[in-house]
Order: C-alpha cells, then sequence, then structure tokens
C-alpha cells in the first residue's frame, strides 16, 4: 500500500511549493518502492492515513489530528520555530535537515565574511563611495583569531574552512560532549565549552562567528556584557537566528566602537523593517537570510532517505532531541 505523506510549510510563493513537490516526489519514488503519496494539504486522504510529514517552518497546528504520524522531517536545519508550535504531537519522532551542500554554502559565506572583516573590505567600500582613497595596513590571517559559536555540523565545517585558511579557531560549545560524541569540529580547531571557556575565548576572539541553535538558554546570548567581553572593535558574524543577539545592545557596541562591524544574515523580525538602524548603519551589513539557502535537490534526496528507513523499520537519522531544541 502506498505511503501517505504531508507536505506542509510556509512557502514563500506558489512556485517554491511546487519545486519542493517536484524534487520530492522524484526522490521519494525510488526510495519507496511500494509506491507513495505524496500530499500538498490535508484532505486529500483520510487524516488517519498520514505516517510523515515533511514539513518547512508549518503554520502552528498543521500537524494536529494526524493519529498514525510517525515522523516529522523538518526540510530546515533550524527547528526552533517548529517546536514552539504547542501543538505538535508530543510522540512523534522530529529530524532536522543535515545537509552537507548547506553546510558548505554556509562555510563560503563565512569565510566571506570573516575574510572581509579581517582585510578590510567593508572598510574599503565606505571609502570608495566617499571617493576616498586611503590602504590599510594589512594583518596575516594568523594574527586574526576566531571564536565560532555552536559545535555542530555547521559550525565543524565552517571552523574547519577557516582553519583551512590559516585563521586561529576556538569552537565553543554551551556543554563538554559526551564521550564519542562533538568530533565535527575538532580537527585543526581548538574547542571550549562551558561559561569559562567561552569567557577565555572571547577575550582572545578579533571575530565572533554565530552558529549556535535557538533555545531558550541560547536566546539573547549576545548581549552587552558578552560583547563587553571583546577586544576593543572586534568583528561580529551572525548567521544563526536573529533572537541571538540582543539589538539594542549590539547597535550600542556598534555606536561606541567596541564592535568594529557586524555581518548580520538573520533578523529577530524578517524580512528586516524598513526602518531598522541595522539598514544605514555604516558599520553593518546586512544579508536577507541568504548565508545558506536549503538546496530542494539534495535536501529531497535526504528527506526521501529518512522515509525510506521509517518505511523499512531502520533508524531514523538526525533526530531532534526536543529536551534541547536540536
Amino acid at each position: 500500500m502506498p505511503m501517505n505523506i504531508l507536505l506542509a510549510g510556509s512557502f514563500d510563493d506558489e512556485a517554491e511549493h511546487r519545486q519542493w513537490a517536484a524534487a520530492l516526489d522524484a526522490a521519494l519514488r525510488p526510495a519507496l518502492p511500494g509506491g507513495h503519496r505524496l500530499l500538498s494539504a490535508r484532505g486529500e486522504v483520510p487524516d488517519e492515513t498520514i505516517a510523515a510529514a515533511i514539513v518547512a517552518n508549518p503554520p502552528p497546528g498543521s500537524l494536529q489530528g494526524l493519529p498514525q504520524l510517525r515522523l516529522i522531517q523538518s526540510l530546515w536545519a533550524g527547528v526552533d520555530r517548529l517546536l514552539a508550535d504547542a501543538t505538535l504531537p508530543p510522540g512523534v519522532p522530529v529530524a532536522r535537515m543535515v545537509d552537507p551542500m548547506m553546510n558548505e554554502a554556509m562555510a563560503e559565506t563565512a569565510l566571506w565574511a570573516v575574510l572581509a572583516l579581517h582585510r578590510g573590505f567593508f572598510t574599503y567600500a565606505r571609502q570608495q563611495a566617499a571617493g576616498r582613497w586611503q590602504p590599510l595596513a594589512q594583518r596575516r590571517a594568523d594574527e586574526l583569531p576566531v571564536l565560532v559559536l555552536g559545535a555542530g555540523q555547521m559550525g565543524g565545517t565552517v571552523a574547519r574552512r577557516l582553519a583551512a585558511n590559516g585563521y586561529p579557531v576556538t569552537v565553543w560549545r554551551r556543554q563538554a560532549p559526551a564521550a564519542g560524541a562533538g568530533q565535527a569540529a575538532v580537527n585543526a580547531v581548538h574547542e571550549v565549552h562551558g561559561p569559562d571557556g567561552l569567557g577565555t575565548a572571547l577575550a582572545g576572539a578579533q571575530v565572533l562567528l554565530n552558529l549556535l541553535p535557538l533555545t531558550p538558554e541560547t536566546r539573547g546570548l549576545i548581549n552587552a556584557r558578552l560583547l563587553a567581553a571583546l577586544p576593543r572593535g572586534a568583528g561580529l558574524v551572525n548567521l544563526a537566528r536573529g533572537a541571538h543577539v540582543l539589538d539594542a545592545d549590539l547597535l550600542a557596541a556598534l555606536d561606541a566602537g567596541q564592535i568594529g562591524h557586524a555581518v548580520l544574515d538573520v533578523f529577530s523580525t524578517e524580512p528586516l523593517p524598513a526602518d531598522h538602524r541595522y539598514w544605514q548603519h555604516p558599520q553593518v551589513s546586512v544579508l536577507p537570510h541568504a548565508a545558506a539557502m536549503t538546496d530542494a535537490r539534495t535536501a529531497a534526496a535526504i528527506a526521501a532517505a529518512n522515509i525510506a528507513a521509517l518505511a523499512a523499520g531502520r533508524p531514523i537519522a538526525n533526530l531532534v532531541q526536543r529536551a534541547t531544541g536540536y
């Protein structure tokens, strides 16, 4: 009997929804020899026949009342919005998207941002706008320590890419890894954990790069106290979630020169409101949540592999621990 799979999400438009549906349908066909039906909306089949849901930040309540639901597969790497839905079925496993291609795209953006901060390219852009010709002193890469917050798949990939380009890299995780775990970020970089490790690492970092998951413990982590612990003039790169940063604290640190420049890809409100100070601040570079977009071609294959594992009774990859939020 074909497996009924619900595709639920807040897509930008109908064209994006069709793109995902086509990519998922093509990936599921060889993965499920017994057949499948990919449903674009509830009501196409009885709710009690839906076995899995593939989701992209679905509206709250979208997955209520599905008694046979056995897996929720997210198309996005971050699952904070999904887990914030109080109606999410409590006993159903949730898997997040871990796509090596997305990790590499994030590493490309991180390397660009660190290089631009290192070589003063943001300053040169301001000088061009002012018609000013002024070469800057040139530092070596090994003179620019980088602290990466987050030691997961993306954090590890980013850390290794930066280290391969000559930067001294430290990776911070909130807690010490369990025995045999947490090896994603350790090759060629230094790893620290806990409050003490963070304090020491901040004091020596010229660039702070955030790739943490958003949880109650990390919300607002980048605040006045943390920013003050960095060397004066350090750079900030936030590629994780806007809610990690207290905007008023960052703007105050920028105005005071404590933070020399901030590269921001994510914001508490998206799209970023037209009247937000970030748009016009000379020490801020704004990206439209574009540091690493999910590629439907590769992500569909990863989602299909987990659906196939569900059908065959095999272990599901990249399951979320709801207690920790990632």
